[in-house]
């Protein structure tokens, strides 16, 4: 009987804002956040009589642990039961001390209700301060999942790349980066098993032993950004999207998707809310993951309705209704319709004298919610259960005016769930991608990069395109795979990194080049690559460019794992993709029989029924590996009939190159293309470029700032070629760049030589200087003023990539005015630089300090 077990819930001050008298609540996008006054209650059972006891005050006992108003100043959050309900985990924050070299950090603490014991999971202080560690579950095995700062593989491979260690920063820098963790129930043995550069919260064990959470999809900081559903395994494989990247925008609400929690019937019930909303209330709703992949889109593309309101009646878009606010929700797992909910009524105030400060709280109605005349009163959340069967609710820990009930747990045992080994130990991963594992490395393979949605968009289909005699290689627009990760930013206080380092878009972040692999004939790639570090991947054509839209979401592989997929997709598509199940069929069927060879290509690489092209290459030789230079070899066309190889290498560079000369030679998972406009990409514009004859003497010059700087060779005064500076020298608007920077990126004005000196063009508009009344303002001899203005002029570079910098690139094409005027390596360099996002610098380590 429910009214016979213990019930855990959390009760806090309810603060208000100066302003408007509302809640305030936390930031979902700052986890760290400490909002001190809560406390842990354990009621002895449901029944609203029964006596409620605090047990987390007994650890912070004394009068420095008290505010002004004699309240305790620590914080409490993220109730999870044990599966045979006789443990509680919950997150705690002790008390600030105002000393920041000791500072306290959110840590896992464990209520045992046989004995009354309480616990910290990891009892060193200097272990357990020295991250925050949240909302913690327990897994089969008596483990606990956590969300955390901690980033224990991430902070080794930082080190790696010699970096050193450092917490990471979210990427929108907001506060250090939370990801899931595993640790013993001794607090032992911590691993990292996700890799987001934001935030991965709310994970819970699903019957199946996966583990569903809240991840931040903040990648490149895009429209359809926010926080949505995940799965993974225990051990860190099989990261999968399961719900929300489209779902956002419904009914003119800022939805997220907070506290998943599997009901009796498998349904997940989540917290819909917005990421900050003041009125603390959420719409809990019920979502079937094995239909739905989008609040509106079903697993197989058909149309439907997934957030099924728990409650009738609760407005989505987070505005008054008199169904009331919820903020939490828990099943009570006993087969029933029944749930734990903090609940409160919908109050009004009527607005008297412009405001509604000091008048009585009232019922809302639908004539006082409609009426300009009262306001929304501050929530009055109590601890209820609720029976959604039939509509009932009864009361179990009373509200109180300044109050609030923001979680509750029944202390009920559960089914334990399934326990997933590690793949490691289990057999699961492939002979090729075991001999990874020390390596630290995994594989990516993807059927066709062609396959878009399921459709094939190759022009003559992906069997005419696989067929090199059909297509020859250099028609082929998909050549390299280029792989590409995020750089994690540190806390200011260990390298303070300035807006103007990130370039004149920090959308994207700074970013590293893994490498590049081939993409095969018929768009497949098989190749290993880095684990335990985010990446991206972009479709690159035989110049390094890319030619698909960029990759906003970061994916990972554990060490040995296999990631596959079918093909790409695009950002806004209706067909449902993305999801593990989801994906439409594929366009590459692969080999059509087994025993010979793939039509048109070299007899002895025969293949195996349903392999692409990248598996049966991998069968006959290993799994590719990355490299850090653009180099296409015919491996596929007979001997005879190879088109020709070619090469984009950094070492035929003559500027610095951005990779190290072992990496150049033998590439690692520790190697990583890292490029700085200074360093890399301005001296090719004071490059000498001289065209001599065959005596050696000069014909002609083309370096680039011999047109493109204020001054000739000779060093007399010119009008820089098409008004494009690429000369030495800070930006007057922005000194921490420069100047031939700015004017690549950004709008330039044209130029004129007045009385010996370079200035702006100024032409006059027609229009006249006029005071506040419209009135014409006279110079000294009674004349108007005349309006002047600049003429500005198109950047010829853009941050959207390489093809969209037409105005450059296409100088350097065939037929163009600077033809040969770069080489190859040269263009390639700027081409990936470009699509990237052309940031200033891409290591956080090489800016200037401040």
């Amino acid at each position: 009987m429910v009214n016979e077990q213990a019930v855990a819930y959390i009760q806090r001050p309810l603060v208000l804002n100066e302003g408007n008298a509302m809640p305030v609540a936390r930031d979902r996008r700052e986890p760290d956040s400490f909002m001190p006054g809560a406390r842990l209650f354990i009621k002895e059972s449901a029944a609203p009589s029964a006596p409620s006891r605090d047990v987390t005050s007994r650890v912070f006992r004394g009068e420095e642990f008290l505010d002004d108003d004699g309240r305790l100043r620590y914080d409490v959050r993220d109730l999870a039961v044990s599966y045979d309900g006789q443990r509680l985990l919950f997150a705690m924050h002790a008390p600030v001390t105002g000393d920041e070299e000791v500072e306290p950090t959110w840590n896992i603490w464990e209520y045992d209700l046989g004995s009354g014991s309480l616990r910290r999971i990891i009892t060193s202080d200097i272990d357990a301060d020295s991250a925050h560690d949240i909302a913690p579950a327990y897994l089969a095995d008596g483990s606990i999942v956590f969300s955390s700062t901690r980033q224990r593989a991430s902070r080794a491979i930082l080190l790696d790349e010699g970096k050193g260690m450092f917490t990471a920063r979210d990427d929108a820098r907001r506060s250090p980066a939370f990801v899931l963790h595993i640790m013993t129930a001794g607090g032992d043995d911590i691993r990292q098993i996700t890799f987001n550069q934001s935030h991965d919260l709310d994970p819970v064990v699903l019957d199946d032993g996966r583990i569903l959470f809240s991840r931040w999809d903040n990648a490149g900081q895009t429209r359809n950004n926010g926080f949505n559903l995940y799965q993974i395994n225990p051990d860190g494989t099989g990261l999968a999207y399961v719900f929300g990247r489209h779902s956002h925008d419904v009914d003119d609400s800022n939805l997220h998707y907070f506290r998943p929690i599997q009901t009796d019937d498998g349904d997940i019930l989540v917290q819909a809310r917005g990421l900050g909303n003041n009125d603390l209330s959420s719409f809990p709703s019920l979502v079937d993951i094995n239909r739905f992949v989008e609040y509106n889109r079903t697993l197989d593309g058909a149309t439907g309705d997934a957030l099924a309101p728990l409650v009738p009646g609760q407005s989505r878009d987070g505005s008054a209704s008199l169904a009331g606010s919820f903020d939490s929700v828990t099943p009570l797992f006993d087969g029933s319709s029944r749930y734990l909910i903090s609940w409160s009524p919908c109050r009004v105030r009527e607005v008297v004298g412009g405001s509604s400060a000091g008048q009585p709280n009232l019922p809302c109605t639908g004539e006082r919610l409609n009426s300009d005349n009262y306001e929304v009163a501050p929530p009055l959340f109590g601890l209820w259960q609720r029976d959604v069967g039939n509509d009932t609710q009864l009361p179990i820990a009373p509200a109180r005016e300044g109050q609030q009930i923001s979680e509750a747990v029944l202390m009920s045992s559960r089914p334990l769930p399934t326990y997933l080994p590690p793949a490691v130990n289990s057999g699961a991963l492939a002979e090729d991608a075991r001999e990874l594992v020390t390596e630290g490395l995994g594989i990516v393979h993807i059927r066709s990069v062609y396959d878009i949605d399921g459709v094939d968009t190759t022009p003559g289909g992906i069997a005419d395109m696989a067929n090199p005699q059909r297509t020859p290689a250099d028609q082929r627009p998909a050549r390299f795979l280029r792989f590409e990760k995020p750089v994690s930013i540190p806390d200011p206080d260990v390298r303070a990194v300035d807006n103007a380092d990130f370039g004149i878009s920090r959308a994207q972040g700074m970013r590293e080049i893994l490498g590049y692999v081939p993409v095969e004939p018929d768009g497949s790639v098989r190749a290993a690559v880095p684990a335990n570090v985010a990446f991206a991947i972009s479709v690159v054509d035989a110049r390094g460019r890319r030619i698909s839209p960029r990759h906003q979401n970061w994916l990972q592989l554990r060490p040995g794992e296999t990631l596959t997929c079918n093909g790409c997709h695009t950002l806004n598509s209706e067909v449902p993709h993305g999801h593990y199940r989801a994906d439409p069929a594929p366009a590459n069927n692969g080999a059509r029989t087994t025993g010979i060879e793939f039509p048109g290509t070299d007899s002895t690489l025969w293949a195996e029924m349903g392999e692409t092209m990248a598996e049966t290459w991998s069968r006959h030789n290993e799994v590719r590996r990355l490299s850090p230079d653009v180099a296409f070899e015919d491996q596929w066309a007979e001997a005879s009939e190879a088109a020709p190889s070619f090469a984009l290498r950094y070492e035929d560079l003559d500027t610095p190159a951005p990779v190290s000369a072992s990496c150049q030679s033998r590439w690692s998972a520790f190697c990583r293309s890292v490029i700085h406009y200074e360093t890399h990409i301005h001296p090719l514009w004071s490059k000498e470029r001289l065209l001599l004859d065959d005596d050696g003497v000069e014909v002609d010059n083309f370096t680039c700032t011999g047109c493109h700087s204020g001054t000739d060779q000779d060093g007399a005064l010119q009008i820089p070629a098409a008004h494009l500076d690429l000369s030495d020298g800070a930006s007057p608007d922005e000194p921490r760049q420069f100047e031939a920077y700015r004017q690549l990126l950004t709008t330039r004005f044209e130029q004129e030589e007045v009385d010996g000196v370079l200035v702006d063009r100024q032409v006059d508009t027609g229009e006249y200087v006029r005071d506040e009344v419209g009135e014409l303002i006279l110079d000294d001899d009674g004349n108007p003023i005349p309006i002047l203005e600049r003429v500005p002029l198109p950047s010829v570079m853009s941050t959207a990539g390489a093809l969209a910098s037409e105005g450059f690139m296409e100088m350097f094409a065939a037929g163009g005015g600077h033809e040969d005027f770069l080489s190859d390596a040269e263009l390639r360099l700027v081409s990936e630089w470009l699509d990237l996002g052309a940031q200033y610098y891409n290591n956080p380590f090489d800016t200037p300090e401040n």
